[in-house]
């Protein structure tokens, strides 16, 4: 009767939702229920809406609290010691009497929001007593004042709370493991789950903008969240309130679902112009102006883009005057100044009345979440520039996946310096911190090297996105004490060198985790963390993602990373067929994306970069990698830049040439540096140059650099 009566109660107030029953009566009898621990209610609620009089398992400290012994009688309890094995032993006995048995893995309460860490010890329990593993997903409770997260997120009274009971999965641990490798395995697979058990109960299957809605609930609309040089904080309602207003004019001069270009600088008034397409369901196409014009008009003719929203200040301070006006020859240019003398005092009322009342105005929050958000083009580091269409859903799901192996939070404050027209700007820069409460300061370009560092030490900056380029400069120009509050440091894009990372280890003590992805991945595929975390590696595949090795010939323990999941693209935008979205497709199949990188997983899940598929010379026979030579390169000449490129040669197929900004480079130089290395991973050429060819987000500009090479060796 009790249990009913707190039923009701727990209901009524935080509106309880159970999700999955059926999965718990499906699971069996002998079942460890695994649960993230998100605050003091976590036990109760779960005592309450289970159906069954289930077990806990209680550290023994706990459960001698002097708050917690009355709730001990209302259910069977079992009191363990973690710091002692033979509990452990005890449990699994217990539990291999058929007793659904319920356990925390984290061992306590989070202090961050996200996962803590994950003992070993309840997956080898599972795996001993044979019991299946039945995850649920707590949800709400977070926000509740039970939860450990004051002054971390914004407490409310009544939350509404959901529990997420997800399929029961075994252990299935090999037999020929052992002692402590399987206990290490277990509790490797138990991870595994809850981190698949974040990503998978999360809500990616929205719009951009309901989720803005959702981050707003969640944070409150007098939150400042962003801001730029203009050093104007805007809040969540005044972004919400100036994207309506700008998405309604935006109506006027364009088409539903049309694609419209930006050719915008990173600034508030680009991402509410973005915001504002988005709301109206038009679709941002973001211009890369570093390619300059006929960069950009060949990007408009593969997505078919007719209107590109600019801005005379930044078309005048940014010196691209001649490029607006040859892009004008071929598209109308609006300007942002001329859309804000449109819009009334009673178009602003209005706007901000639908902000407050948006499930009344915003029709699109029943929209389709597959529907595209984003064109994006890649950098043509190897080729000619795509066009790159990604959902809602894509960057969601994205945000969801990062989210479920990080923790941030709303204290948290990212230095945004990454250009919006890139992929890793624009959904992990830009959107990202926005629809998680993260306040975000927008820099115009990442090529201030002097001035970023004293930005991050002036805004207070905890995060920062970025690639090895421009880390290594910053890391040179930076005063000791500008990154004192910085905690993540990610770099992506290009390979993170050895000499950068040491580098920011010895005189900022902070360790760089590398990441990889592309712009079809909407952009990050695999990411180091601080809970897993492996040298020369790019980290572990996301949740919800997987992945095929394609052999390679003349490649052992590597293949051609194809990969698939929730946030790869909708499609490519093809210069040779413009607008026509060509979806993704690899020798596995629909929906599976070829990366074209050669690739080595190991058995821990940790993914090395081998080199790109045409980063590999074949020299007599053998498979050279490019990206081996510049490492070699980079170690005998650690201030230099560095590209490697092959030519066809006659008589071994192939021959390395290597471009290089040291002084006085040679050969031999090079080949006494690289003891042990074979010769056939030296380069038959060394060219000294000024300075390496570059794309505007700090990678190498490999088409530029051979065409350089050939101009060299002609003359």
């Amino acid at each position: 009767m009790f249990k009913k009566i707190v039923n009701k109660i727990l209901t009524f107030i935080f509106r309880v939702e159970i999700i999955g029953l059926d999965n718990y009566h499906q699971a069996g009898k002998r079942v460890l229920i695994i649960a993230n621990h998100t605050s003091f209610l976590d036990p109760v609620l779960l005592w309450v809406f289970l159906p069954d009089d289930i077990t806990f398992a209680i550290n023994t400290q706990i459960a001698d609290r002097w708050w917690l012994k009355p709730f001990l009688g209302l259910s069977h309890v079992f009191r363990m010691d973690p710091t002692h094995p033979l509990s452990l032993k005890e449990l699994i006995h217990y539990l291999q009497q058929d007793i659904k048995t319920v356990i925390f893995p984290e061992g306590r309460i989070t202090v961050t929001g996200s996962l803590m860490k994950v003992y070993d010890g309840p997956g080898m329990v599972a795996d001993k007593a044979n019991a299946k593993i039945l995850p649920i997903r707590i949800s709400g409770a977070e926000y509740t004042h039970f939860s450990k997260l004051h002054k971390i997120v914004r407490l409310r009274l009544f939350p509404k709370i959901t529990l997420h009971i997800l399929p029961a999965i075994d252990i299935n641990a090999p037999q020929e493991l052992h002692g402590k490798m399987r206990r290490h395995f277990s509790g490797q697979v138990l991870t595994h789950i809850m981190t698949e058990m974040m990503f998978v109960t999360s809500n990616y299957q929205q719009t951009v903008f309901t989720a803005l809605l959702e981050a707003r609930s969640i944070h409150g609309g007098s939150y400042r969240i962003i801001e730029d040089i203009a050093r104007k904080r805007l809040s969540y309602n005044e972004v919400i309130t100036r994207s309506i207003a700008l998405g309604n004019e935006l109506t006027k001069i364009t088409g539903v679902g049309e694609n419209v270009g930006i050719f915008l600088p990173n600034a508030c008034a680009t991402l509410c112009t973005i915001l504002g397409l988005q709301y109206a369901g038009r679709v941002p196409a973001m211009l890369n102006f570093s390619t300059g014009s006929a960069g950009m008009i060949s990007a408009c003719k593969t997505a078919q883009v007719k209107t590109v929203l600019t801005s005379r200040t930044f078309i005048e301070k940014a010196a691209l005057a001649e490029e607006a006006a040859q892009l004008s020859q071929r598209v109308q240019l609006i300007y942002l100044e001329d859309l804000a003398q449109n819009i009334t005092l009673l178009d602003k009322v209005q706007a901000f009345v639908s902000s407050q009342w948006y499930r009344f105005y915003y029709q699109p929050i029943q929209g389709d979440p597959d529907t595209p958000a984003v064109v994006l083009f890649t950098s043509g580091s190897e080729g000619e520039p795509k066009g790159v269409v990604l959902s809602h859903s894509n960057i969601i799901a994205n945000h969801k996946q990062v989210k479920a192996v990080i923790n941030f939070n709303a204290q948290d404050v990212v230095l945004n310096f990454l250009p919006m027209f890139h992929s890793f700007g624009f959904s992990v820069g830009s959107l990202l911190p926005l629809l998680n409460g993260m306040q975000t300061f927008y820099y115009p370009t990442p090529l201030h090297f002097a001035v970023i560092p004293e930005m991050a030490y002036e805004v207070n900056a905890t995060i920062m996105f970025g690639t090895n380029t421009f880390f290594a400069a910053y890391g040179k120009k930076a005063h000791p004490y500008d990154f004192f509050k910085l905690r993540y440091v990610v770099a992506g894009a290009e390979k993170l060198q050895e000499n950068t990372k040491q580098l920011w280890l010895d005189k900022f003590g902070i360790r760089i985790l590398e990441g990889y992805g592309a712009t079809e991945t909407a952009p990050v595929a695999a990411v180091n963390t601080p809970m897993a975390n492996q040298a020369g590696s790019v980290g572990r595949l996301l949740p919800a993602m997987d992945y095929r090795l394609e052999p390679v010939d003349g490649i052992e323990d590597a293949g051609r990373l194809h990969l698939t999941g929730p946030n790869i693209m909708q499609g490519y935008l093809l210069p040779d067929n413009p607008g026509q979205l060509v979806p993704p497709a690899s020798i596995y199949g629909p929906g599976w994306y070829d990366t074209g990188d050669i690739v080595k997983v190991d058995t821990e899940g940790f993914v090395s970069i081998q080199g790109r598929s045409k980063r590999f010379a074949k020299i007599s026979g053998e498979m050279v990698s490019l990206t081996v030579v510049e490492q070699i390169a980079t170690t005998a000449w650690p201030e230099a830049h560095h590209a490697a490129i092959s030519l066809p040669d006659p008589k071994k197929g192939e021959q390395i040439i290597l471009m290089t900004t040291h002084k006085g480079a040679t050969v031999k130089e090079l080949s006494d540096s690289a003891e042990g290395i074979a010769t056939i991973c030296l380069p038959r050429k060394i060219l000294i140059v000024e300075q390496i060819p570059a794309f505007a987000t700090g990678k190498t500009n490999y088409p530029a650099v051979t065409e350089l090479v050939k101009e060299k060796l002609k003359n």
